[in-house]
C-alpha cells in the first residue's frame, strides 16, 4: 500500500516536471514570435508585438531590440509607443541597478 502511494507521488512530480518544460517552451516561442513580429510589414502586427513587449520585464536585451525597432519603424504612433516603452524600461533598470539609464535624446 504505502509503496503505491509512493509511485503515485512520484508520477505525480513527472508529469508536473514535464507540464513545466512544456509550459516554458511555449513561452519561448511566444516571446521570440512576438519579436519577430515587431518588424513585420503589417502594422498590426507591429503594434500588437509592441504592446507584447510593453508587458515584459524591464532588461537591456528588451531596451536594444526596441532601440533598434525605432531606429527602423517608419510610421511616428508606432515609434512613440516604443519610445515610452524604452523610457519606461530605461528607469526600471535604473532603479533596480540604483543609476539612471539616459534616454537616447536625453541632453
Amino acid at each position: 500500500m504505502e509503496n503505491k502511494s509512493i509511485r503515485v507521488a512520484g508520477i505525480t512530480i513527472l508529469v508536473a516536471a514535464a507540464a513545466g518544460a512544456a509550459a516554458a517552451l511555449l513561452v519561448r516561442d511566444r516571446i521570440q514570435r512576438h519579436r519577430r513580429d515587431l518588424f513585420s510589414p503589417h502594422a498590426l502586427r507591429r503594434l500588437a508585438a509592441l504592446g507584447h513587449m510593453g508587458r515584459q520585464e524591464a532588461s537591456v536585451d528588451n531596451i536594444r531590440v526596441l532601440r533598434d525597432f525605432i531606429a527602423w519603424e517608419p510610421r511616428r504612433l508606432l515609434r512613440g509607443r516604443a519610445e515610452a516603452i524604452v523610457e519606461r524600461m530605461e528607469n526600471e533598470v535604473g532603479d533596480r541597478t540604483g543609476r539612471l539609464t539616459p534616454s537616447p535624446g536625453a541632453a
